[in-house]
């Protein structure tokens, strides 16, 4: 479990994201939702350590992360950067190796248990087919599939991912997101995302925060959150929001001019 109390976070002691307080379980996905600069990326961040915890308290398993040495805290949480920095001249099997790398001591090499461990991940990802290709060669789709099983080859406890969906078709959004819902009930990981698409984070996610300002506006339930009255607050849209046909999950619709009094 990973558990904020009172989180605030940001940089060169100025705050971001204020007085955030959520609790993420085992075999589930929590959404993090709000408009572009309402802090999702931060708190991610805020989450590993990469930004400053200015105050409040973040604990994984009723540990604090600040008593939590870095290379062990690698073991614990994993992260999926919106825009990972991918070395193209590296296979793919050797980036996904990459992922061992908090398990190695200093000067070792990675031996066979860290190559199965590799496989078996490209494995769950899908990847496999494309293990001796060079990362420069491959699609958008089959780079976040592979930073997936990266993260996945560090054998962590809890997964964050910050906008895994970003730049890629409706196709692969799902391919990922489908990819990332199994991996969280087949293996009990925690799972934190920052989604922009408030239709995926509803159809994938278990529960919500959504941001606003830097914090923390709602909290709850797809249906709890995605309400047109929380949507126009938040983001400013005037929306209709519908019970999905098949699973009646809130599906939020937009209006085009949907902005202006005669739509409201």
């Amino acid at each position: 479990m990973i558990e904020l109390d009172g989180v605030s976070v940001g940089y060169n002691h100025k705050a971001v994201v204020e007085n955030v307080n959520l609790k993420a379980k085992p075999g589930q996905m929590l959404a993090l939702v709000g408009p572009n600069g309402s802090g999702k990326s931060t708190l991610i961040k805020g989450m590993t350590r990469v930004v400053d915890l200015l105050s409040g308290r973040i604990s994984i398993d009723g540990r604090d992360i600040m008593t939590i040495r870095p290379g062990e805290l690698a073991h614990l949480v994993a992260v999926v950067p919106q825009n990972p920095v991918l070395p193209g001249t590296f296979t793919a099997f050797e980036m996904v190796l990459m992922g061992r790398t908090p398990h190695l001591g200093l000067l070792r090499y990675e031996g066979g248990s860290d190559l199965a461990i590799a496989w078996k991940a490209m494995e769950a990802t899908h990847t496999e087919s494309f293990a001796e290709r060079r990362v420069s060669e491959l699609s958008g789709g089959e780079k976040q599939r592979l930073v997936i099983a990266r993260a996945l080859t560090q054998q962590p406890k809890a997964i964050l991912l910050d906008e895994p969906t970003a730049h890629l078709d409706i196709n692969h959004q799902v391919e990922i997101l489908d990819l990332v819902r199994n991996l969280c009930l087949e293996q009990s990981l925690t799972v934190v995302v920052a989604l922009h698409d408030l239709n995926l984070a509803a159809q994938y996610c278990d529960r919500m925060v959504m941001l606003n300002g830097g914090r923390v506006y709602a909290e709850g339930t797809p249906p709890e959150i995605l309400t047109a009255p929380n949507i126009k607050e938040v983001f400013g849209a005037k929306v209709h929001v519908y019970p999905h046909p098949i699973n009646n999950l809130p599906t939020t619709l937009i209006i085009a001019g949907g902005n202006h009094d005669q739509h409201s």
